[in-house]
Formats: structure tokens, sequence, C-alpha cells
């Protein structure tokens, strides 16, 4: 692991402090391919305006980005592979130590759809039951009987813990969130868990993650010696939680079937009946490497940078 300057700590203190915060709506970069270093922080909100707005004294800007390739996420008797996830976002550190968070325009969590295992057959068949039967006899077609699942967010991070970042068994954040069920006969409103009534997943370190600095050029090329940015990285972190509740489906086939698929499924679901599980994560918290040098147009030279690492 490469040294750590002192330089450097001033300045990654606005992404070590950044979760602090309650994420806040904002305009913000589409994702899009980006070289070298920056590749993390594909959508990193730089051109929101209070992002542009910060000086590098008074106010930083940094981007923030945490992902997992694979997992897995149990809801009452269902148990679902999950697939890439996502959580991005941008913050503004200011000098009194307080901080705000600006979200891309699609939400700070994105995930990768993932199919319920026997499909909706799986999910409500067999049933005595003269409507959900009827459908039954129909899910001959793999295209009817299939059913995805997205985890979408459903409100805004807190509870940032950042101490439990670096060691294990301790919540690190709070993530609301609810599972989007699609399939024809359900519809495309069929949620488990609701913005108002979300699942709220507290992931927390079950292995320790390594720790290591890279500094690179405004383009994202490693540049150890005069790079005009710096990175923090969290690898290898494998993490869970088993501690939430589950609420019921809603609308689901207009609402006709979310008693269908609670009874087969088993929810609601009481805490310690469901977890969640994400192999391998790795975040990342990235600045400029000098962000008093930049000022007082620090923000302004963030989205810079970032757009001189497009591919």
């Amino acid at each position: 692991m490469r040294s750590v300057s002192n330089r450097t700590r001033v300045g990654l203190l606005a992404a070590f402090t950044a979760f602090s915060a309650v994420l806040s709506t904002g305009s913000a970069t589409a994702a899009t391919q980006l070289n070298g270093d920056w590749a993390p922080f594909d959508r990193c909100p730089v051109d929101a305006p209070a992002m542009l707005a910060a000086d590098g004294v008074n106010t930083i800007a940094a981007c923030i980005a945490s992902g997992s390739a694979t997992g897995s996420i149990t809801l009452g008797k269902s148990v679902v592979s999950t697939g890439h996830t996502d959580l991005q976002l941008g913050v503004v550190q200011r000098a009194d130590g307080t901080a705000s968070l600006v979200a891309p325009p699609e939400g700070a969590l994105t995930a990768d759809p993932a199919e319920i295992p026997g499909g909706l057959l799986g999910l409500m068949c067999p049933s005595g039951i003269p409507l959900v039967s009827g459908i039954c006899r129909q899910l001959t077609d793999n295209d009817l009987n299939r059913v995805t699942a997205t985890i979408e967010p459903a409100g805004a991070p807190r509870d940032f813990n950042m101490s439990a970042a670096f060691s294990t068994g301790e919540p690190i954040l709070t993530i609301p969130v609810r599972i989007h069920l699609k399939n024809p006969f359900l519809g495309d409103k069929c949620y488990i868990g609701t913005t108002a009534n979300p699942v709220l997943l507290k992931p927390r370190n079950v292995t320790a993650p390594t720790l290591s600095l890279q500094r690179f050029a405004a383009d994202g090329t490693p540049n150890d010696d005069e790079g005009e940015m710096g990175r923090y990285t969290f690898a290898g972190a494998d993490q869970g939680d088993a501690t939430f509740a589950v609420p019921g489906a809603s609308g689901c086939g207009a609402g006709l079937l979310d008693w269908a698929v609670n009874l087969k499924t088993g929810l609601p679901s009481a805490a310690g009946k469901n977890s969640v599980t994400l192999d391998a994560t790795t975040t990342y918290f990235g600045s400029p490497y000098d962000p008093a040098g930049l000022a007082p147009n620090e923000g302004r030279k963030l989205s810079e940078f970032w757009h001189s690492a497009k591919r």
C-alpha cells in the first residue's frame, strides 16, 4: 500500500466524511466511460450547481462510488441472486465540517435486474384460487413465466458510520430500497416495499477491506508524483445484513395479485428472517489532490478533469 501524505489526507477529507450528510437531489452527468483511475466515478454529478460552486477552501467537491458484481438477497421464502450494484454520489464538504450529498439524476443506487428462480410459477403456483390457477395454466410460455427483480432506491441513504467502513460487524449506513418485480401478469408497478415503507438495508463488512491510495492525472492516467487527483480504494470486503424486515408486495396485477405473491413468498417477513450479501465490495473516494491549490474554482476544475477523462 502506498504511503498517505498529509497533503493528500487534506485533499480527500471530503470523501471520508461524505456519507454523514442527507442525500439531496441535483442535476448530474449521465453514465459514461472514463479513463484510468476515473473509471469508477462514471455517474459522479460533477456538473451539479452545488458541485461546481465549490471553491476548494470553504467548500470541497468530491466523488464517491461503491459497487459489487455479485450477491444475493433472501426475502421471506425467496432467494434471488443479485447482479451488479452501483452506489454513486457527489459530496460538498464545508469548512465547518458539515457536508451535503448530491445524487445522479437516476438516483444514487442502480442495480442490474435478476431473474426470480422458477418465475411466476415459483411465486404463485400451484394454487386452488380460480384467479391464480387460471394464470398458472397459461404459464407454458417462458416469456409469460419470467419474473425479474431489480433493487431500486426508495429514499436517502443515511446513518453513515465512517469507522465501520474500516472494521467488521458494524452497519456502515442505511439504504432504503424497494424490489421491483416485472412480469406481464404482474404489470410494471409490482413492488416489495415502497418509498413510504421501504426495505432498510444496513450493510456491514463481513470481511475487512484492504486500503490503498492512487494518485492520478486530471484525465485519469496514473501519476504517482504529480497527479492532480487522489483516490482512496477500499477493496475486497464482503458485506451483508440480516437484520431488516420486509413489507408485503403492492401493485401486483393492479393489486389483485398482491396476496398471491405474499402468500407463496412468505411476506411480510419480520426482521431476522431476511438477508442480503454483497460479494467483494469495492468503495472509492476521490477528490483533487490539493483542492486549495485550485481555489476559487475547485468544483469547476473537478468537472473539467472528469470531462477530460471521457473515452
